[in-house]
């Protein structure tokens, strides 16, 4: 027998995407979300984004150096965490706090763990927790076209009724108060011309983005729909004076079902747990969002469930074929 095969690990057989085209695709998707951001809250948003996406991939680079690693900056990694943590941010969050956050995200969330793929929950997301504690007023101040304000979701934390929410926007929309810091109709909200952080305004921009990953096959449906469509029917069985549509449009829900709960690292592998990961990150949202003292709770529900994924992977893996049940 004269022919010789090559013996190796698997995989043998290997898919067209890699790392760096994966994340390429999350950042070409993140673009509408940014331009947006930008557009209705002005440049200083740019600003933002330019500090975190710059101190993430040196922190990388130098700490990769410092500690005689392969440098993997090439990867986009590190880009697309500085450009997740920019859109969770407000634009007139001072700099030197954006890179504060850039480079708690990137040494202490994800290098400290081994890098990319041994992260135990989403660094943008557990940076943007570390920011809203220690600089709490900063992470909290919101403008829109100059004009500071509430967030809807902290206004809609005011409002005792559905009714009253209905009238306060009808107003909004007679009196054509596009700025206003407190009430936007439905379409202002879906385009982004409200207060809040830098990429979360938009959701018609944050759709298209996230219908670019389902479409590359970069992201499964599972995760944002089961999420969205959790929020959606909690919001109506708690009374919550918005209603479902408001609940979905408002806040971080759209960013952080598309691109922060559906990160490979800090989400199931299985089918079955990834449902039950969304269900459970929609479950929290409601209960923060609702009874909670903090007007949002997207990032704190992902960063539980984050923690709960080993266990989650654990109950849901599949029986092998032939394999008796236990």
């Amino acid at each position: 027998m004269t022919e010789r095969f090559a013996v190796g690990s698997s995989p043998h057989i290997h898919a067209p995407l890699d790392t760096r085209k994966i994340m390429a695709w999350v950042l070409v998707s993140l673009l509408p979300a940014g331009a947006a951001g930008v557009w209705f809250l002005g440049a200083s948003s740019l600003a933002v984004i330019a500090t975190c996406v710059i101190v993430c991939v040196g922190s990388e680079f130098l700490w990769q150096r410092l500690a005689g690693q392969r440098v993997t900056v090439s990867d986009l990694s590190a880009a697309v965490t500085g450009l997740l943590l920019a859109y969770n941010l407000p634009p007139t969050i001072p700099l030197w706090m954006a890179a504060c956050g850039s480079v708690f995200a990137i040494v202490l969330v994800k290098q400290f763990f081994g890098g990319l793929g041994g992260n135990i929950v989403n660094p943008a997301l557990a940076a943007r927790a570390m920011m809203l504690i220690s600089w709490p007023v900063a992470m909290t101040t919101w403008t829109v076209q100059g004009v500071s304000g509430a967030t809807p979701l902290a206004f809609l934390k005011g409002m005792s009724s559905a009714a009253a929410v209905s009238q306060a926007m009808s107003a909004a929309t007679e009196t054509a108060s596009s700025t206003s810091p407190a009430l936007h109709s439905l379409w202002n909200l879906f385009i982004g011309n409200v207060g809040g952080c830098i990429g979360e305004t938009s959701a018609a921009a944050l759709l298209l983005g996230g219908a670019v990953l389902i479409w590359r096959g970069i992201i499964s449906w599972r995760i944002p729909v089961v999420y969205i469509a959790t929020v959606a029917v909690l919001s109506l069985a708690f009374g919550r004076a918005g209603g479902p549509l408001y609940e979905v449009l408002v806040g971080g829900l759209m960013l952080g079902a598309f691109f922060m709960a559906t990160d490979y690292t800090t989400s199931p592998m299985t089918a079955r747990g990834q449902f039950v990961f969304a269900a459970g990150c929609g479950l929290l949202t409601a209960l923060i969002r609702t009874f909670g003292g903090y007007p949002e709770g997207v990032s704190y529900s992902i960063l539980i469930m984050n923690l709960t994924v080993p266990l989650i992977d654990r109950l849901t893996v599949p029986r092998i074929l032939g394999e008796a049940r236990r």
